[in-house]
């Protein structure tokens, strides 16, 4: 018995890290910002992410006039959420090329609608 408690703490530990490594995004290029260099972006800031936080990306997206029937699914408010859980403001994650803005976006929404069983 005490052998499938291992298994399953095993298991679930093997899931964070997997789980970690899934939020370390490497770019397509580096990036300079600021005089820094940048070809990967941690975000593991996501796991600290609140619905205040969610509900500032979409103010900030309303302000702006930017409307959405589903925010969370834009580019434009994966990036305002991106820049507030990161090191880098939203002035870095705008002049990123469109691949490695969707990068950044599927990276977002995938923690947001990732295994909902967690």
């Amino acid at each position: 018995m005490g052998d499938v408690t291992n298994l399953e703490e095993a298991k679930g530990n093997m899931t964070d890290a997997a789980r970690e490594e899934s939020l370390v995004v490497s770019l397509s290029k580096t990036y300079e910002f600021e005089g820094e260099k940048i070809s990967e972006i941690d975000f593991s800031g996501l796991e600290d992410v609140t619905a205040k936080t969610m509900i500032k990306a979409n103010k900030v997206l309303v302000s702006s006039g930017d409307v959405q029937i589903l925010p969370e699914n834009s580019l434009h408010y994966a990036l305002i959420v991106a820049a507030d859980c990161t090191a880098y403001p939203i002035e870095f994650y705008e002049q990123l090329n469109p691949k490695d803005a969707i990068r950044v976006k599927n990276t977002v929404t995938g923690f947001f609608f990732g295994d909902e069983s967690d």
